[in-house]
């Protein structure tokens, strides 16, 4: 008799965002006339069409495709060299940090790097995760039978939970526990909250203390535009060898329908085998990226290659400065309503406390009722989201405006 993975059933009732889903349109169909009315600021999906140059690259690779002598079928799955090439010299080299090309695997977005990257460790780790939290972080965990059963919170026993709360500004501090995995992310998502150097200084310091791997999910770096903010933890010395960093070009070229990131792992990171012998991770993942993954398609990492030229950096700079305006519009409509605002200002994402003690799902309830706006309930990113909601400040224009108004109303 065929089995399941048992730790499938562990999961909770629904991922986050298909429960909104299910929510908005019940809710829709009960009141067909509003429905036209509703405006979307939960899922961080973009809006705006893809930098132009992308889309020319990509139709000038659609006609490769229609030529023998310029055809492609099967491509490196760690990546063209042509794209690799192009992310270590424009994302990394050009701002002072050492990565090389031969560091950089090509894949089709960081949500599955995140998830894909616990095929070569054991279950054996100590898995440390902020709260809130991704959900991706945690359920692939579950998946992968990290953890233990779920508690009544909806948080999983096994894992080690690192609060982010006003009063550390949603920066988890390193935990005085032992881990060998910590997943951080920054800018945040779901918060918005970014780290300053001395911060990644001290999570640089625990892992290199504690042997630990930083799985460091930078999807939104691009958001970046204070000068002292670091845009990725390789700028920090010694992170090279605790370190492994995911990006994706989703956020930072709108591909989320186009699908393409990557992820970078240096030589110098190692891992321990059960013998106790330091075994190069890069070698693992190379081996489990080759084995279960073909590579992006030849027309998508064409038109990323060409988000890194000077004209590919001024328009992806305006795509995200476009979303960036969006976003103070809507931190400011909130603290002009009374309410305690996060994030906003180095990311796409609102990050907004729930006015009255208010619960998230009864405030998410309340905004679609009322304001016909769907958000994001903080409790869907773990117990401390609780009393806090997200709002996402990937829209139109047109849109982030009305949907300032409407809060100012509500």
């Amino acid at each position: 008799m065929a089995r399941i993975n048992d730790h499938f059933l562990k999961l909770q009732a629904g991922y986050l965002f298909p429960e909104i889903g299910r929510r908005v349109a019940a809710y829709a169909a009960e009141h067909p006339d509003e429905a036209k009315d509703i405006i979307r600021c939960g899922i961080g999906d973009v809006t705006e069409p893809l930098p132009q140059v992308a889309i020319e690259a990509m139709h000038r690779a659609v006609d490769d495709q229609a030529r023998r002598e310029t055809f492609h079928g099967y491509g490196p799955e760690q990546g063209y060299e042509w794209l690799r090439e192009a992310i270590a010299e424009v994302s990394y080299k050009q701002r002072g940090v050492q990565v090389e090309a031969d560091e950089i695997y090509v894949s089709d977005g960081a949500k599955c790097d995140t998830g894909n990257i616990l095929d070569i460790f054991g279950h054996e780790n100590a898995i440390a995760v902020p709260d809130p939290v991704y959900p991706v972080y945690v359920d692939t965990n579950v998946m992968n039978g990290n953890t233990g059963a779920a508690r009544k919170d909806g948080s999983y026993e096994g894992l080690l939970y690192m609060p982010c709360t006003p009063g550390n500004n949603f920066v988890p501090e390193p935990p005085e526990q032992h881990a060998d995995l910590v997943y951080l992310c920054f800018p945040n998502n779901p918060t918005g909250a970014v780290a300053t150097r001395e911060q990644l200084e001290k999570w640089v310091a625990y892992a290199r203390e504690h042997k630990a791997i930083l799985l460091y999910d930078g999807a939104y770096e691009a958001f970046i535009t204070e000068p002292d903010i670091p845009t990725s933890i390789f700028a920090l010395p010694g992170a090279r060898e605790c370190a492994i960093e995911f990006r994706s070009f989703s956020k930072q070229g709108g591909f989320t329908g186009t699908r393409c990131g990557y992820i970078v792992i240096p030589k110098e990171l190692t891992a321990k085998d059960a013998a106790g012998h330091d075994v190069p991770v890069s070698r693992l993942w190379a081996r489990r990226h080759t084995t279960k993954f073909n590579g992006a398609s030849y027309i998508v990492q064409r038109g990323a290659a060409a988000l890194f030229t000077p004209e590919g950096q001024v328009q992806t700079r305006a795509l995200i400065d476009y979303y960036l305006t969006n976003a103070a519009l809507l931190s400011e409509a909130c603290r002009s309503a009374g309410l305690n605002v996060w994030g906003g200002k180095n990311a796409p994402y609102v990050w907004v406390q729930t006015p009255d003690g208010m619960g998230s799902w009864d405030f998410f309830d309340r905004m679609l009722r009322e304001a016909h706006v769907v958000i994001t309930p903080g409790a869907g990113f773990g117990a401390h989201g609780e009393g806090f909601f997200r709002i996402s400040s990937f829209n139109s224009r047109e849109n982030a405006e009305e949907v300032a108004r409407r809060i100012g109303k509500l």
